[in-house]
């Protein structure tokens, strides 16, 4: 198991920190093993198979699918062993890979140009990362993007339940957006978005953030995607080319433009006195008027209905 040395001061003894934890080294010593085992069965029972249809000898060909089998076995042990170092390596590939980079080239601009020069050129582009604005705020984002995801490993290693073999969910990709960062996490058996979306405060508070959500990314439910917001996007105002691609009319000559409204008055410009009072006759859709109905005649419910013998029947009706 890996392991490396830290002292402690105040009097205590040193200790040792295990790189990989003890359940997942275990773990991965168990799969590596019965995924060996698995690869050479079947590779010897393929290649057993093939050599006995050609050679007269069944033992012959056994031990020569048993060869091609072992062989086969090697690199998978290997693979499934060191499985936990490739995630590791995963986890800070962006990192190691921007660091070759920046030290391949310092070392061509070394080799190309003289150190005064190279010392100039690096300061130049430390100014302009430090100075102008876009490239700063890129700069930022990218940075943020590592960041957050490290937080999210975190939250996985402190608080989130994860399966029994200590395996955590591999997290994809992350890239800025304009409210923060967007992060896509691959689950692993035994965890689900449910378990997700009841810790997304504690999650929260471990990103630095202002809120945090969980997703579905696809079809696929082990496939999600985290939301960081830091900032709300729609707090700045944002100039409209609207207004002027509006054509507004000039006043026609001989019309004067109605005064503005006073105060409290919620008519505005509008004289009232010129609305006619009576109504007008309406007219149907083709065009031609259409006669008010008759008013109802009969019983309004006042007046007495004389009824045989004179009786009044108007409460009967």
């Amino acid at each position: 198991m890996s392991k490396f040395k830290s002292s402690r001061s105040f009097g205590r003894k040193s200790g040792a920190i295990s790189v990989i934890e003890a359940k997942v080294h275990s773990s991965s010593a168990r799969r590596a093993k019965l995924a060996a085992i698995l690869t050479a069965v079947a590779v010897t029972a393929m290649y057993a198979v093939i050599f006995a249809s050609r050679w007269p000898h069944p033992i012959a060909a056994l031990l020569v699918g048993l060869f091609f089998g072992c062989l086969a076995a090697v690199p998978v042990y290997a693979l499934v062993r060191i499985w936990p170092v490739i995630v590791r390596i995963w986890w800070w590939l962006p990192e190691l890979v921007i660091a070759c980079v920046f030290g391949w080239l310092w070392t061509v601009l070394v080799d190309n140009t003289p150190t005064p020069v190279a010392a100039v050129v690096v300061t130049a582009l430390g100014l302009v990362c430090g100075f102008v604005p876009p490239v700063r705020r890129l700069i930022v984002a990218v940075y943020k993007c590592f960041e957050v995801r490290h937080r999210l490993r975190v939250c996985f290693t402190a608080f989130i339940v994860a399966n029994r073999t200590g395996s955590l969910p591999l997290i994809l990709a992350a890239k800025p957006t304009p409210v923060g960062e967007r992060v896509w996490v691959h689950l692993r058996p035994g965890l689900s978005l449910t378990d997700l979306q009841g810790r997304l405060d504690k999650i929260t508070a471990a990103c630095w953030a202002k809120a945090v959500t969980v997703e579905a990314a696809s079809s696929n439910a082990a496939l999600v995607v985290f939301e960081i917001k830091r900032r709300e996007a729609l707090t700045a105002l944002v100039p409209s080319p609207l207004p002027d691609m509006v054509a507004v009319p000039d006043t026609p000559e001989g019309i004067e433009a109605l005064p503005p409204a006073p105060a409290g008055d919620n008519t505005g410009s509008l004289n009232l006195a010129d609305i006619p009072t009576q109504p007008t006759t309406p007219t149907s859709p083709a065009g031609g008027q259409v006669k008010p109905k008759a008013p109802r005649t009969g019983n309004t419910g006042s007046d007495p209905v004389p009824g045989p013998g004179g009786d009044d029947v108007s409460d009967w009706i």
